[in-house]
Parts: structure tokens; C-alpha cells; sequence
């Protein structure tokens, strides 16, 4: 037997798990995507209407701009933290380290549900933080967190922040103990200062890493559907309203399900092309 059938031979089987899994459902979500259903009555095709609409429903463009605000908090801001601490840790040996990663990582291992409901108890008018601040004599900005028009979103972002960091810190830590000691020796004997030091010996050495964290902070920001169901449902009224959350209440509310199938059919492109973007700036290093 060729070495070309052996070949074949060995992607068949994985090729044929992932287009059951991926390609034939996102093909009949396309499908779907293209007609008016509720679930229940008979198809009526309507071509591009669902993602024409989509464009000019002004409930799309606020999830839209909400999921945004959600990927500053999940992805911007940890994977800025874990590059900040890889690069402390590269010149620093933490004692422990094997503990303090574990801690880092613990909320990627709990439910999103026990999270969500943790933080509701934490945010809550009666809760600790609203304690701690009366505490301090801050009491006057105690509030309803989640449940505030102003800060329901920024408070959701920052819920992410804490439960993305931790998996951005153990990547970079991880990534920065592989960084050559020598690098940043041979930096300092060239006078390089930390931020010098960090553009031309850390950011390098950690391309490939901060582009695996972005894409899964980026994923997660787009996908964070079961933390804001749990804590907000999208609201105050549809002030924590992204798009996950959107296309659930599309289909499974409203039972436009030809409408929610568009907008994720679209998600779903975002999410690629955002990866692809990514994965590329990395290659060229």
C-alpha cells in the first residue's frame, strides 16, 4: 500500500468526526438560516433577508458593540496582565509556583453556573462587596451592581477579567520559563531597561503563546452566553444584552429560529476571521 492511501487512511477517520460535529451542523444552520421557522411550522424561504436584517436591527448593533466591551475585559485585559507578570516571573523566580498556578487556573475548573451564582451573592445590595464599602465609609456608592443600567455591563466585564486571567497568567508563565535566560542578560549588558526589555526580549518570545490566549479569551468573550444567563438574562432590560445571549432569546423566546440561525451564522465568521487574523500576525514572526 502507497504511502499516499496510508495518508488518506489516517485523516479519514478524524475528517469524518469533524464534519459530523462542525461542517454538517454549521451547513444546516446555514440552511436554516435562510428561511423563516418557528420551530414547528413548515419552512418559508426568504434568501438573505434574516442577515439583511440583521445589519439594520438596532438590537443587533448594541449586542454587537456590548459583545466588544466584553472582549476588552475578556481578552484585552488578561492577556495584558499575563504579559505583565510573565515578564516580572522571567527575572523573578516565584516560590511555589506549581501552587500559584493552580490558584490562577481554579476559576476555568468551576461551572459557570457556581460562578455566576458566587458572584450574584458578592454583588448583591446586601452582599460582601457592598459591605466592604460601607465598611471603608464608601457607602454612598454602594448599589445593585447587576442590576444598575450603568455599571450591569462593565461589572459582567469585570466578572471576566477575573475568570480569563487566571488561564492568560498560566499560559504566559508557562511560556516566559521557556524564554533564554541569556536574552535578557545579553539585554541588560546592552543597557535595555524593563520596558525596553520587555518589547525586545518578552513580546517576541511569547508571540506565539499571546496569540493561543488571545484566540480563547476571544472565543470565550463571543461565546460567554451561561455567565450573563445566569447573573443578568441580558438585562438590565438588554443593557448586558451580546450576542449569545441574543440569538437564545431569538430562538428559543421569540422562536425566530431562521433569525437566530443568521446571526449565528455570522458569530460564527466573526469568530473565524478574528482567529485567522491572529494566528496570521503570529506567522509572521
Amino acid at each position: 500500500m502507497s504511502r499516499q492511501r496510508v495518508g488518506v487512511l489516517y485523516v479519514l477517520p478524524p475528517l469524518a468526526l469533524y464534519s459530523f460535529i462542525v461542517l454538517i451542523p454549521f451547513g444546516d444552520g446555514v440552511w436554516i438560516s435562510l428561511h423563516n421557522w418557528d420551530g414547528a411550522s413548515p419552512m418559508q424561504f426568504v434568501g438573505l433577508h434574516n442577515f439583511v436584517s440583521s445589519f439594520t436591527d438596532p438590537l443587533v448593533r448594541q449586542a454587537f458593540f456590548h459583545s466588544l466591551v466584553i472582549i476588552a475585559f475578556y481578552s484585552v485585559i488578561p492577556v495584558g496582565l499575563g504579559l505583565v507578570l510573565a515578564s516580572v516571573l522571567a527575572r523573578v523566580r516565584l516560590r511555589l509556583l506549581a501552587m500559584w498556578r493552580a490558584i490562577l487556573f481554579l476559576p476555568q475548573v468551576i461551572s459557570v453556573v457556581v460562578v455566576g451564582v458566587a458572584w450574584q451573592w458578592v454583588l448583591a445590595q446586601d452582599g460582601p462587596l457592598n459591605d466592604f464599602l460601607r465598611l471603608i465609609g464608601l457607602g454612598r456608592l454602594t448599589q445593585v451592581w447587576l442590576g444598575s443600567f450603568t455599571w450591569a455591563l462593565p461589572t459582567e466585564g469585570v466578572i471576566g477579567t477575573w475568570l480569563m486571567s487566571g488561564l492568560c497568567m498560566v499560559l504566559f508563565v508557562t511560556g516566559a520559563q521557556s524564554i533564554d535566560p541569556e536574552l535578557y542578560d545579553a539585554a541588560d549588558v546592552d543597557g535595555a531597561g524593563p520596558v525596553r526589555e520587555f518589547f525586545t526580549v518578552t513580546l517576541p518570545g511569547l508571540r506565539n503563546v499571546t496569540a493561543v490566549a488571545s484566540i480563547l479569551t476571544l472565543v470565550g468573550a463571543l461565546n460567554n452566553f451561561g455567565l450573563i444567563w445566569v447573573t443578568t438574562q441580558g438585562g438590565p432590560g438588554t443593557q448586558t444584552q451580546v450576542m449569545s445571549t441574543l440569538i437564545y432569546t431569538r430562538a428559543f423566546v421569540l422562536d425566530d429560529i431562521g433569525d437566530a440561525a443568521a446571526l449565528a451564522v455570522l458569530l460564527a465568521i466573526l469568530i473565524m476571521g478574528m482567529s485567522i487574523g491572529i494566528s496570521r500576525w503570529a506567522e509572521r514572526s
